[in-house]
């Protein structure tokens, strides 16, 4: 099923530079979480959920005509359960997504529309985040004991539920699922890892299919090391540690070098970090740029260019690199989200050709999605105002 172009493009009032909404429709719509990138099609098509005829579903947009295509049409589990995409992942070799739709996780082919069922998890567990190899080969996801039932799931309580979850220390499993090329499971599930802490955010590298990374969650400045790498041909770990002690890091993702990753800090003050580091064992590698502003999720393909979503100041952040320093920030654009829900973060993701900046935002009341171009030289970024100097 295939619906008219939504789009629209304005000026944004703050800066000028043309904001596109790709999305608009009485009912919240949201990208994957923006460490599993949402393109297929060539790059010229971009998947997100949307809530539509009382239904969550999965879409995708062309971003070129703007035409919206439905590629699932799945049942609303009965209240007070919940679905959603925020988990979802595509396939990095062919055009397929894995979801989770309670415990059961769930393909779908974009060609075809087939959902087909590719396992159901034990309800003691809680599955988290998936990420696909970027061979295709495995679909990596968390398994997490649940230990603490009540619900966390409003951004105002998160934190709480993740403080409860990390002081219970509930046991934790990296498991992987090795698929078909039919989009199949080819095998039963794997454990690649596990131990008694509360264990997140499992991403795979976009260039290595032996890497990932996960994280020790729990209150940033308490746990031990947020970071952590693996090599999954080997089973050895070792830390991402912080640049400097005064810093609590996460918020992690990969480069598109595959050998990088890239993260944002706090220090308990006003002082903040954003920054980068080699997943090269024991190799020099970190860059941080210290910051008195709030950053917000950070995402970059490289060391040059980073954005960040700033959470309640309202606005999208650009720094760039010019001369060896990094400069800003600058402001990119307003995008007055809420953050009230998981599905009302902005987390901004930058096109692979680095060309444009794609989010979430509910500034009119409903989240939808939007992009916006980057400044690809010195001169563009300069053009940008400062921030806080914007009046």
């Amino acid at each position: 099923m295939t619906f008219p172009s939504e789009k629209h493009t304005w000026a944004d009032p703050l800066t000028g530079i043309p904001v596109t909404q790709l999305t608009h429709y009485k009912g919240h719509s949201h990208h994957f979480y923006f460490t599993n990138p949402g393109w297929y099609a060539g790059e010229t098509r971009f998947l997100f959920s949307s809530d539509r005829a009382n239904r969550t579903n999965l879409f995708g947009v062309d971003l070129a005509s703007g035409e919206i295509e439905q590629f699932t049409d799945i049942t609303p589990p009965p209240p007070p359960e919940r679905f959603d995409f925020i988990t979802a992942c595509k396939n990095e070799v062919r055009d397929e997504v894995y979801f989770w739709h309670g415990h059961t996780l769930q393909s779908v082919d974009l060609a075809t529309k087939k959902v087909r069922e590719l396992l159901t998890v034990e309800s003691v567990w809680k599955p988290s985040m998936t990420a696909s190899s970027c061979d295709g080969a495995y679909l990596y996801f968390g398994l997490e004991q649940i230990v603490i039932t009540e619900d966390y799931s409003s951004s105002a309580r998160n934190n709480l539920g993740i403080r409860e979850r990390w002081l219970a220390r509930p046991l934790s499993r990296i498991v992987r699922l090795p698929l078909s090329a039919d989009g199949g499971a080819a095998d039963p599930l794997e454990t690649v890892f596990e131990e008694r802490a509360l264990l997140g955010h499992i991403n795979t590298s976009p260039t290595q299919p032996h890497l990932i990374t996960y994280c020790h969650e729990g209150p940033w400045e308490e746990v031990d090391c947020r970071i952590w790498v693996m090599d999954t041909a080997t089973g050895h770990r070792w830390k991402i540690e912080p640049p400097h002690r005064r810093f609590h890091i996460g918020h992690e993702f990969w480069y598109a070098d595959g050998l990088h990753v890239g993260y944002h800090g706090i220090t308990g003050g006003s002082e903040t970090v954003i920054g980068g580091a080699s997943v090269v064992e024991g190799a020099p590698g970190h860059w941080f740029a210290p910051q008195q502003t709030v950053t917000g999720h950070v995402y970059s393909l490289d060391a040059n260019l980073v954005v960040g979503d700033a959470y309640h100041d309202g606005v999208m952040k650009v720094w760039m690199r010019i001369d060896g320093v990094m400069q800003g920030p600058r402001v990119l654009c307003r995008h007055d989200c809420s953050f009230k829900i998981q599905q009302l973060h902005v987390h901004p993701r930058i096109s692979p050709d680095g060309r444009y900046v794609i989010y979430t935002s509910d500034r009119g009341g409903y989240g939808n999605i939007y992009t916006a171009p980057l400044p690809q030289d010195a001169a563009a970024f300069n053009a940008l105002p400062a921030w806080p100097k914007i009046a």
